[in-house]
């Protein structure tokens, strides 16, 4: 799910933007929330909501928290300022030059005064939004180039959207949008560098287009979103939140595009939210929508007939991915009503009693320096405890064995390579020509390193995720939560 703010349109529609005929649903967030994340967002139980999305305060001039209680007095009451600072105030926008910024802020302030809210908590809150719609004002009429002053008005925006009646079209919402983006539009103008604006400007296009349902206005819209949270990634690349907005942009835009383009941009997708978990190893709503869409991938693999590139993964193994991820984000926020009922779609889909199954290329137990012929692809296993190599051993029976027969065949799974979640340091790809040709993991352990090869850069990169998945709900120490997902 998106990461955001205030908008609440983003969580109204079923759950993973992937048209399919069984929907994953995601947590809804709550209205306000400041850069400070202590407090975990609310979910309201058993609801069907959609992706959310997020603004992030960034590092503008006031923080929206900060913002709303300096405009606050002791009592509670706005601030409102003086005659006298009025007086002072309109006396320096006389200059011919400032006209054009006038009238602008004045159809700004227009949409801004004609708001009411909903409620009398809406109504008080609209009140100081609009209080700092007039500072930001006077602000860029003083420095037509304030691109903080314009920033933090295209926030103010961005927000009064919240305020506006569903019902109502004057003002409308969209129409607020609109000017909170030529706002940012203005300011990024002014300031190229400024993340926060590309950020917070995409989510804002975004709530446009989901106005728009699945049509080619939303589609551009799309677009735009995506390009924004590039733009916002490239300037400030250490945000797994703006990574997984983009995913979800990227989601949106694939249930719109022909189908010739869809898969492509579903990979995409995946890709993001996979830089964001590799970013933040907790970071739940990137988790639970890399499974989302995974799951996607697989209903649409499995509607058209499957890949005819055997190099493809099959869409059983596509949903047992998914199954992952979904399982990971329940361990890591057991409480999110969402999380637990989409994995009781899915939990089927695990090779339980295992989170993971697959083949490796290892080498002897106990010889990382085993020459390469003696590596050998074998079976391995993670679960809430660990990693194990798994190997089948053919024993044949003696006259007067368990049956009395001769010639019985009993099939031993024995335990060769094994690392126990508390001896790992960390999880990465490795490129060393020391090993075998194929996609090097690298298992660094208090006891030193592990060193295995898997089949190929695709599968390496499930195996890493999962192997981090794990470590980290231990961290956070919910693998308990995640031993009763597997073991039933």
């Amino acid at each position: 799910m998106e990461e955001r703010q205030s908008q609440n349109g983003g969580e109204a529609e079923p759950g993973s933007v992937i048209d399919t005929d069984v929907k994953l649903e995601e947590p809804k967030e709550d209205a306000i929330q400041s850069n400070d994340n202590s407090n975990p967002p609310s979910v309201e139980a058993e609801e069907i909501v959609h992706s959310q999305l997020q603004k992030d305060e960034g590092s503008r001039t006031f923080t929206m928290r900060e913002l709303l209680n300096e405009l606050k007095g002791d009592n509670g009451e706005v601030n409102e300022p003086s005659e006298g600072e009025r007086r002072d105030t309109s006396s320096r926008y006389r200059q011919e030059s400032a006209q054009q910024h006038i009238e602008q802020n004045n159809a700004a302030m227009d949409l801004i005064n004609s708001i009411t809210g909903v409620d009398e908590e809406g109504r008080s809150r609209q009140r100081i939004l609009t209080f700092a719609a007039r500072r930001y004002a006077s602000a860029i009429e003083r420095n037509p180039e304030d691109y903080d002053a314009l920033y933090n008005w295209a926030l103010v925006l961005q927000e009064s959207a919240d305020n506006v009646n569903p019902d109502s079209s004057s003002p409308s919402k969209d129409a607020l949008l609109e000017e909170a983006c030529r706002k940012y539009d203005e300011a990024t103008r002014l300031c190229p560098t400024l993340h926060d604006a590309y950020y917070n400007w995409a989510i804002a296009i975004s709530d446009r287009a989901k106005m728009r349902g699945r049509t080619k206005e939303a589609e551009e819209l799309w677009k735009q979103a995506t390009k924004n949270y590039e733009k916002a990634v490239q300037l400030n690349w250490n945000s797994p939140q703006a990574l997984n907005n983009w995913g979800l942009a990227l989601q949106e835009l694939s249930a719109i595009v022909p189908a010739r383009e869809k898969q492509t941009i579903v990979r995409t997708a995946i890709s993001k939210f996979r830089a964001a978990i590799q970013l933040q190893f907790d970071f739940h709503r990137a988790i639970y929508n890399l499974g989302t869409v995974l799951y996607g991938l697989a209903e649409d693999t499995l509607r058209t007939g499957g890949s005819s590139n055997v190099k493809e993964v099959s869409p059983n193994e596509l949903y047992s991915q998914s199954a992952i991820y979904i399982a990971a984000a329940h361990a890591l926020k057991p409480n999110y009503s969402v999380y637990r009922s989409a994995l009781r779609l899915v939990r089927s889909m695990l090779p339980l009693p295992y989170l993971k199954v697959g083949y490796l290329t290892a080498p002897p137990a106990g010889n990382q320096m085993a020459p390469h012929c003696d590596w050998k692809r074998s079976q391995f296993a993670l679960n809430h405890e660990g990693l194990q190599q798994l190997i089948s051993v053919e024993q044949r029976q003696s006259p007067g064995g368990l049956s009395g027969r001769s010639g019985d065949v009993v099939n031993l799974n024995r335990s060769a390579i094994k690392v126990d979640v508390p001896e790992i340091v960390s999880v990465s790809a490795c490129a060393d020509l020391t090993l075998p040709p194929g996609a090097g993991l690298c298992i660094d352990t208090i006891d030193g390193p592990l060193f295995l090869v898997a089949d190929s850069w695709e599968s390496l990169d499930g195996w890493v995720d999962a192997i981090r998945l794990v470590y980290t709900i231990f961290a956070r120490g919910k693998s308990d939560v995640l031993a009763g997902v597997i073991t039933g």
